[in-house]
């Protein structure tokens, strides 16, 4: 590509509408199917997907840059179709790598078809390398899982989820299995999604009852525990630089508001804007500060996955990293935008409210702090000895 303007998948009026529903949805807990379908018409669900399958052809870097500014204008929003682009984006690390294993999750995505992350698991701390899911062998190289997974967003709307399980049964088992099911009765989404924020991503627990993988949609067996595969590696990547992306947008927003508030609030003591009171300004720079490193390092990470740059062993504390750093960021500087703000940042009419909530759920997102921190001291210090 020779250039790329965000606006062109993302344009102004767009994001407007996106924006003004975001109220509608947090106030309700409903989600935003309009956003789904105008986003579905943009294009915006294969922008990760390759020209030659109907897709966008953008890479993640551009990708990045897309969720900060849909996340600016709808958090949910953004990270519901986050967890759509995380699929989409490993398809694309295969693919770069030379294995074309989610060829069909290009396809499906260049058609409008939606796919969702249905990985997360109560108590599960191991994450990708392991799981309390039973995959069951159906004799033909298929699977029946059965088990229950948590936050799985998009549950009102997507076409296919993404799952793993313990295979414990086959003779070179343990195996973790992951593979692709189609939306059915032996998938059930409890109604169940009432949180604090991010109340439009409708992330709810979802119950796997006997449901069936075929073969062709099985697409790896892996040894539990950590793993070199690039599947495994394609998901931590797209995953982290994707959320990271979503919550640096909030900061962005934030900000912003913070300046509309400092330049139009006006001081009885000096009869002056705020924007021209020493504390808030120290305040709304040291909130800039913040914010401003995390675009380039997302852009510097992304396009080091793009390009297949090798960080060898510290790849997973980069890319943990980016993401306890954007999401510890993003709580900073929404505080200090309420503090900006004012009184009125506390009514739950006002957007600040809505970010100070939405931005609370980066910290549930693996890597969460203490994972971050064990992965950074592993690859600085190496493991623990006895």
């Amino acid at each position: 590509m020779t250039s790329f303007d965000p606006a062109r998948y993302l344009p102004d009026d767009l994001l407007a509408r996106v924006r003004e529903r975001a109220v509608v949805h947090d106030r309700e807990n409903t989600f935003p199917h309009d956003d789904l379908d105008e986003l579905r018409a943009a294009g915006y669900l294969g922008i990760l997907v390759s020209e030659e399958r109907g897709g966008g052809g953008l890479g993640l870097a551009e990708a990045a840059v897309l969720q900060q500014r849909l996340a600016g204008a709808a958090p949910a929003t953004a990270l519901a179709v986050n967890m759509h682009l995380v699929w989409t984006g490993v398809a694309k690390v295969l693919r770069d790598r030379g294995i074309d294993d989610l060829s069909f999750v290009e396809e499906g995505a260049a058609a409008g078809e939606v796919f969702a992350f249905g990985i997360s698991e109560a108590g599960n701390d191991l994450v990708l390398f392991g799981s309390d899911t039973t995959a069951e062998p159906d004799g033909e190289g298929g699977y029946r899982f059965t088990g229950t997974k948590i936050f799985t967003s998009l549950s009102p709307a997507w076409d296919h989820l993404g799952v793993h399980g313990l295979d414990s049964t086959s003779p070179d088992g343990p195996k973790v299995v992951f593979a692709f099911l189609d939306r059915d009765d032996s998938v059930v989404s409890r109604d169940d999604w009432d949180t604090l924020g991010m109340r439009g991503t409708q992330s709810r627990t979802t119950e796997l009852r006997g449901a069936h993988a075929p073969a062709h949609r099985v697409v790896r067996r892996l040894d539990p525990g950590p793993q070199p595969d690039p599947l495994v590696f394609g998901i931590f990547s797209v995953f982290e630089i994707l959320l990271a992306s979503v919550y640096t947008g909030i900061a962005r927003r934030a900000l912003e508001l913070a300046v509309e508030a400092a330049t139009s609030r006006r001081s009885k003591k000096t009869g002056t804007t705020y924007a021209n009171d020493p504390d808030i300004r120290w305040r709304v720079a040291d909130m800039a500060l913040a914010y401003e490193a995390l675009p380039p390092q997302l852009a510097a990470l992304a396009h080091d996955v793009d390009t297949l740059a090798d960080h060898g062993g510290h790849w997973f504390s980069l890319l943990a990293g980016v993401k306890h750093r954007a999401v510890t960021m993003a709580k900073s500087v929404v505080d200090d935008a309420i503090l900006v703000g004012g009184g009125s940042a506390y009514s739950s009419r006002n957007e600040l409210s809505r970010l100070y909530r939405d931005v609370l759920a980066g910290m549930f997102h693996p890597s969460d702090p203490e994972s971050a921190h064990s992965t950074a001291a592993a690859a600085w210090l190496g493991p623990v000895t006895a």
